[in-house]
């Protein structure tokens, strides 16, 4: 039996068992098993395949790095054209883009770049069409927006579903839990919180599972099954997402209430062939992003206050050297930081201190 038939199999089992209190660890540990022969299909798959990803390598640039997902002739060359300035090749036929258009919106001080993708189709985290090679680009993405066709709000699930399967977690955080491989003394979970969705028992199989017999974990919020896989496979990535209902110019404002009131998520409603409501995508993505300024004092010299460095919060120092150049890092001797995040001012610190909004930094480098 193959790796496909082993998951449809499981799969069936699954829906043949009825979801209740007394099912729940065998569902989760069902799902668990879907989940690594998803993982040993991929990389056989990507052995097989030796596709090659031409065109759709992008070098991170700015701030952050957002990335535009829909399906073909939603507006999403029109939209990158309307809030960068770029040239995007617009038509009313689809897949008009066949590959990664880049793009920088300069907002508040910060530089961001934004990258229109091809439009992808129902089955794209399959390889259907250049879906692969498409969602992988949004893997390194800081902030996903959604665009959808205001006739085809539906097509919202069909994104966040294709997007899922890849690995790409929207608006969610990574599980915060830590898993330490031990050579003996079996699994021992220290919980800082109760665990309400998952048993130890069923943690514990999952590890098994993963071939994990003595491990040391700690748990410090409640997890699922499905977070647990996240963790140990360690190829999800995660970002936060907007989501944009477009060509409104071409309805009335009573349908659009409509439509809004069917899509699950918050949606912005916009015309980019029109120009509405661009301005507030724009700081829509700022605030997404949740940027903070930060200071740069050189050794002995003045603070600048008028070009602060524009960096995510939660920022470390080390964040902040590989930002300012790529030696920086290496040459860093230690920090001296005034601001919310020291005790006072002038506080010596290492690459790992967080930085927090307003904060004044100065390096000082080896001798």
């Amino acid at each position: 039996m193959g790796i496909p038939e082993k998951i449809k199999a499981i799969q069936d089992e699954i829906h043949k068992t009825q979801i209740n209190k007394a099912t729940e660890h065998h569902i989760g540990l069902l799902k668990a098993k879907i989940a690594k022969l998803k993982r040993e299909q991929e990389k056989t798959q990507s052995k097989k395949s030796g596709i090659s990803t031409e065109g759709f390598d992008v070098r991170k640039t700015g701030d952050a790095t957002v990335v535009f997902i829909g399906l073909p002739s939603v507006g999403k060359s029109t939209l990158l054209n309307k809030i960068t300035g770029s040239r995007s090749a617009v038509a009313a036929y689809q897949f008009t883009t066949l590959t990664v258009v880049p793009g920088i919106l300069d907002y508040r001080g910060a530089r961001i770049q934004v990258l229109d993708l091809p439009g992808i189709i129902e089955g794209a985290s399959k390889g259907k069409g250049l879906g692969k090679r498409i969602l992988s680009v949004a893997r390194s993405a800081d902030l996903v927006i959604l665009i959808l066709d205001v006739f085809q709000p539906y097509h919202e699930a069909v994104l966040r579903t294709e997007l899922n399967n890849i690995g790409i977690r929207l608006d969610q955080k990574p599980p915060n839990i830590t898993i330490e491989k031990a050579s003996t003394g079996g699994i021992a979970i220290a919980q800082q919180t109760k665990l309400v969705s998952l048993s130890e028992k069923l943690l514990k199989e999952i590890l098994h599972l993963y071939g994990m017999t003595s491990a040391r974990v700690v748990i410090r919020e409640d997890i699922t099954s499905e977070q647990l896989v996240d963790y140990i496979t360690g190829d999800k990535s995660y970002a936060q997402s907007i989501t944009i209902l477009n060509k409104i110019d071409l309805v009335d404002p009573k349908f659009v209430k409509e439509v809004q009131a069917k899509v699950k998520s918050e949606v912005i409603p916009v015309s980019a062939d029109s120009g509405i409501n661009i301005d507030l995508v724009k700081e829509k993505i700022y605030e997404k992003l949740d940027f903070i300024r930060l200071y740069m004092r050189p050794k002995g010299g003045e603070t600048d206050y008028k070009e602060p460095l524009i960096i995510r919060r939660n920022s470390t120092i080390e964040d902040v050297c590989n930002k300012l150049h790529r030696s920086m890092r290496k040459e860093f001797r230690y920090g001296l930081v005034w601001g919310k995040s020291v005790k006072f001012g002038g506080q010596r610190v290492g690459l790992q201190h967080v930085l927090e909004d307003e904060d004044v930094l100065t390096i000082i480098k080896s001798r």
